[in-house]
């Protein structure tokens, strides 16, 4: 998640710095056709969008880093005027680098304080199973019947991946149920798969030492809730290749990006054609953004 923030920093600042010889272009052109041709008022409100851009990424809590926002400004016109750097690229980046490494180690001893908290109220609250003592417990929200999942078993599942704060991480309600082998899944997630029954539908709530840990692309040491649902106790394809936890966020959150690339790259496209005097489209439908289909 920090180095994730720090990639959409970068690239705004890219994009910018990539846009700046674009406004001096075409020296030869007079002043009256400058005058004319000059988005003067869409210049300042792309100028402010992207320093709204730049506050946003610095103030998400998700990047680590809590700067200083006076002295960011200050280093900004500084730089457009030309000043040097108080700091090599060299100094620069392993300052970054520290500052990193310390923002991961404090989010990831809070996160771990807050899920042993909550597993510890929750395992009091009514209906809920403890299936190893503050790591991991379960509600039975619907129940099922029928034949019963084993620790090998690979069933076609509904899910829904939920952080102790609400956020949605991932769902297969948009892309319809996936079959998964639990001899690949975190193990949080089988075990409290096991003894399911067809049509069953569970809330897990997952300790970090049983799902990610400090690993992969979601908050370090984040405690994982899921909803979910056995559609079938066994894949209908058993020629299909079952997938595993990991597999399929990684392949969600690439799916995710992929959707915000070709979203920008559309826009981009239909600006050109509308530049060109050529055909107009309706915008894209914007989606949202984020890991929203990750397991």
């Amino acid at each position: 998640m920090l180095k994730k923030s720090c990639f959409m920093f970068l690239s705004g600042a890219a994009l910018l710095l990539n846009a700046a010889p674009c406004l001096g272009h075409d020296d030869h052109s007079t002043s009256s056709d400058k005058a004319s041709q000059e988005p003067t008022a869409n210049l300042a409100k792309v100028s402010e969008a992207f320093g709204n851009f730049i506050g946003r990424t610095l103030s998400n809590p998700n990047a680590g880093i809590q700067f200083d926002i006076e002295n960011v400004i200050k280093g900004i016109k500084e730089g457009a005027a030309g000043r040097p750097s108080p700091l090599t690229e060299q100094e620069y980046e392993k300052a970054i680098a520290d500052l990193q490494e310390s923002a991961f180690k404090k989010l990831s001893e809070a996160n771990l304080k807050a899920a042993n908290q909550f597993l510890e109220n929750n395992a009091k609250e009514k209906n809920v199973v403890v299936i190893e003592p503050g790591k991991l417990e379960y509600i039975i929200l619907k129940e099922g019947s029928g034949p019963a999942l084993n620790e090998h078993s690979s069933p076609l599942i509904h899910y829904t991946g939920k952080f102790i704060d609400g956020t949605v991480f991932g769902s297969s309600e948009e892309t319809g149920p996936i079959s998964i082998s639990l001899d690949r899944t975190i193990p949080g997630f089988s075990k409290g798969l096991v003894g399911m029954k067809q049509g069953e539908k569970r809330r897990l709530f997952i300790h970090p030492d049983l799902a990610y840990g400090t690993r992969g692309d979601l908050p370090p040491n984040a405690l994982l809730i899921f909803d979910v649902e056995v559609v079938d106790v066994t894949s209908p394809d058993e020629k299909q290749p079952k997938i595993s936890l990991a597999q399929e966020l990684d392949k969600s959150m690439k799916d995710s990006d992929m959707e915000d690339t070709d979203e920008d790259d559309a826009d981009e496209e239909m600006e050109e054609k509308d530049q060109k005097g050529g055909e107009k489209k309706p915008a894209a439908e914007t989606k949202t953004a984020g890991p929203s289909k990750a397991l």
